[in-house]
């Protein structure tokens, strides 16, 4: 079993990155493989609604020079995800946001190649607005008829510009190792394990 962890953010080593780390660190404890994407700061952007994945059915985007297509491949093979970004005005990354709407699309348009996987969002903030942002990405794995992993509160890391402030949110940090044991659990019994 896999999971891939995709980080939103524009700093490879930030404070989203940590988080979303910790959680895939816990899950490959726990005997399941991962993998750490880097989606923020790439050239991905949003979807041209040009509606060839529809026409084509063949699980791609016609948008083939931005590195969407490897992603989504990895996505799809996969049997969990968890979609990583810090909180931009009160919502997600660009770059998350674009990968969101393309790969949920191409998923529907090709028989809902996400269904059943499950899911996490994982966000980071300074102060406020991350609500907002972790039910942006919930909200693609609901449209997706995906299982949503939680933990004992959100999935939440508070941390400030610097990139390692994340690390004292000492409750952030356990929420990230109970979530990569509540994924673990759901996946095993999902997989009969």
């Amino acid at each position: 079993m896999k999971v891939i962890g995709i980080n939103g953010s524009p700093r490879p080593s930030g404070n989203t990155s940590k988080m979303l780390g910790l959680a895939l660190e816990t899950l490959n404890r726990e005997g399941i493989e991962t993998e750490l994407v880097q989606v923020g700061g790439t050239d991905i952007k949003g979807c041209r609604a040009c509606f060839a994945c529809i026409r084509n059915k063949d699980s791609r985007c016609a948008t083939k020079n931005d590195g969407f297509n490897e992603i989504f491949e990895k996505m799809v093979a996969a049997q969990g995800l968890i979609l990583a970004s810090p909180t931009y005005f009160a919502d997600i990354t660009p770059e998350l946001k674009a990968l969101i709407d393309r790969s949920g699309f191409i998923a529907r348009a090709n028989g809902g190649l996400f269904r059943h996987k499950a899911g996490a969002a994982v966000v980071t903030l300074r102060r406020a607005g991350a609500i907002h942002a972790f039910d942006s990405i919930n909200h693609m794995f609901q449209m997706s008829q995906m299982f949503i992993v939680g933990s004992t509160y959100w999935n939440l890391g508070f941390g400030g510009r610097e990139g390692d402030e994340v690390l004292n949110d000492a409750e952030g940090l356990e929420n990230m190792r109970d979530l990569g044991s509540s994924m673990t659990l759901l996946l095993k019994k999902l997989h009969n394990h």
